[in-house]
Order: C-alpha cells, then structure tokens, then sequence
C-alpha cells in the first residue's frame, strides 16, 4: 500500500511460524495481541471487549480490517465501543450461525471474494466484491526450474490442496481408474499425515494406482511442481464450505496451466469465463472424460490455453488492482 497514505500496523495472535517472520520482514509494527475472546465466561466477557477496545482506541486506529476467519463478533464489538470503523473479508463459504449474522450486522463493511457471497448479506448495503489478488510476476512458469520429480515422458496432472474430506481427491482417483492409461502420472501435493491423506493413499492402493500417483507432501513452493505438469485439477466436492476463492487453482493459472475443475462456488467464478473447464462436482465419469479429452489434445493449443488463462489472472486476479481496491475502499471509511 502507498505509505504516504496508509500508516499500516499488524495485530496477530501469535509470533510462532515462517510466516511470520517473512511478514516481519516488511518493517511494519506487529502486535502480538489477540483482538478477539471467547464468549464465555460470560459475567467476564464485557470486561474482555473492553480490554481489546482499550487497545484500538490506544492506537488510535481509523480502519480495522479483520482477516479472522471465524464468525467471531468480539472484535467488532470491541471497534464498535472504540469508535473505529470495522470491516471483514468473508473468505469460507459457511454462514449458518448466528453468530455470523451479528458479526455482519455490526460490521461497517463486508468484502466478498467470489459473486455468490452477496447473496448472505441481502440487506447490507455496504459491501464489495474483491477478488483475491496474486502476484503474477512470481507464479510465472517461465521464471522457475521444472521439478525433475516428474517423469517427462508422462502426462502429467497436478492437484494441490489442504487434504481434508471435503477436497474429492477420491473423485479424481476415481477419474483416473475409469481411464486406465498407464502414460498419466498424478501428483498430490497436501499434507497427507492424517486421516483422509491416509484414506487416499489406501483408496490409491485399493484401485490399484500405485504405479501412477504419487503423494508428495506439504511442499513450501508449488510452482516447480505445477510448472512440470500438463494439467491441473481441482476435484472440491458440493459439501462442506465448499471454496471462497481457491488460490491453488488461481497459481496454477497463472503459471499458464490448462486446468479443470469441479462446478461448484468459487471455482465456477474463477473459471466463469471457461465454462468447458468445469466438470458436474463429484461426477469421475466427467471427469474422467475431460482428462482424456486434455490428454489427446494437441500439445501446442494446451500451450495456448493456458496462455489465455495466465492471460485472465493477469487482467482480474492481480495484487495491484487488488491493493488498489482496498485503497479506495479505506479512503471511503
């Protein structure tokens, strides 16, 4: 954000992680202090807001933007009581509780991330649509080495993912079986020390696909991995908080890889301008059917897919417009 401008400070709950000291990095003012609390005790809870509004109020704060991913509504109060304006980015597609129904109402501001999320907040008036932004300039394939994990003579399919029920790796597995085409490889790339990732790797062994799949882990950079794919695919089943925006899906993009992915909310808006990518969610037999489709298409117009998607990140998902955005948008509060 432009400093002449914007005097931005960090509040986190916790210092642990590399994360934080890559952000630790920028220079700016981090405060390792919990700006939300639990409700409970309750004969307790009004002294607790207090305390995080003491803390806005000592800042003297003009915007507090929450990036909390819960439908926690402290926060809020505690702006509320401080007299600071206070908005949220909804990222998750749950919204059931009441919980975030107050935590909306008190709000000053709602940013949504994909097209469907307005629909939540029928009444609220003050809200915007921001994508997510990437930097394009980094997830470009032709600035990273290709991974040497990959057998070139392979055509290869990528997915990534936080490997929980709700991602139907298990749909993509399925895809695979019905093609029985030994010449595709498929990558996983997701922590898969627990349950499920364990439950995949079994399925794998059940279908037997052991030949053919390779489960590599949590990996800290994913784009020499994409970049040595041929096609990547995003399987999200119709459950669960389904995706807000999936990023995984926006890097591969960018990175100028053709892509599928299941028609569900938040994939069907980042890929709302190539409908022939999407694939009924949980449907492998579809699936199955895109893969191959992909497969037998000539090498040089999947190059130029994925050209016009990098060329699509570079026009709707970048981090400028993103920033810029969220400039005009404080300025307005």
């Amino acid at each position: 954000m432009d400093n002449n401008q914007f005097e931005v400070e960090i509040a986190c709950g916790s210092s642990d992680g590399d994360f934080y000291k890559v952000v630790s990095t920028l220079g700016l003012p981090i405060h390792v202090f919990e700006t939300k609390t639990n409700y409970r005790p309750y004969h307790s809870l009004l002294f607790r807001i207090w305390k995080i509004s003491k803390f806005f109020k000592e800042q003297q704060y003009d915007v507090v933007h929450s990036w909390q991913w819960s439908s926690d509504w402290t926060e809020v109060l505690a702006a509320k009581l401080a007299g600071v304006k206070w908005l949220y980015t909804k990222k998750a597609m749950g919204f059931n509780s009441r919980h975030w129904k107050i935590k909306s109402f008190l709000a000053d501001y709602i940013i949504t991330i994909n097209d469907e999320m307005s629909a939540y907040f029928p009444n609220k008036t003050k809200q915007a649509l921001i994508p997510l932004g990437i930097d394009t300039a980094y997830y470009d394939t032709n600035k990273v080495a290709k991974t040497k994990a990959m057998n070139p003579d392979k055509f290869h399919i990528i997915t990534v993912a936080n490997l929980v029920p709700v991602k139907g790796i298990e749909i993509l597995l399925e895809a695979l079986a019905i093609l029985q085409d030994s010449g595709i490889q498929l990558s996983v790339l997701g922590d898969c020390e627990n349950a499920y990732g364990r439950n995949m790797m079994l399925l794998t062994e059940h279908l037997g696909l052991q030949e053919q799949v390779k489960f590599l882990g949590k990996q800290l950079d994913v784009r020499p991995y994409i970049s040595a794919a041929d096609v990547y695919v995003i399987p999200t089943l119709d459950a669960g908080r389904k995706e807000g925006m999936p990023m995984a899906l926006v890097e591969a993009m960018s990175m100028g890889i053709p892509v599928l992915g299941s028609h569900i909310t938040g994939i069907n808006y980042v890929l709302k301008a190539f409908p022939e990518l999407l694939f009924p969610a949980g449907n492998a037999e579809v699936l199955a059917e895109k893969m191959k489709q992909l497969k037998a298409t000539d090498p040089l117009q999947r190059l130029a897919l994925g050209k016009r998607l990098r060329t699509y990140c570079e026009t709707h998902f970048t981090m400028e417009a993103f920033i810029a955005a969220h400039e005009a948008l404080y300025k307005t509060l």
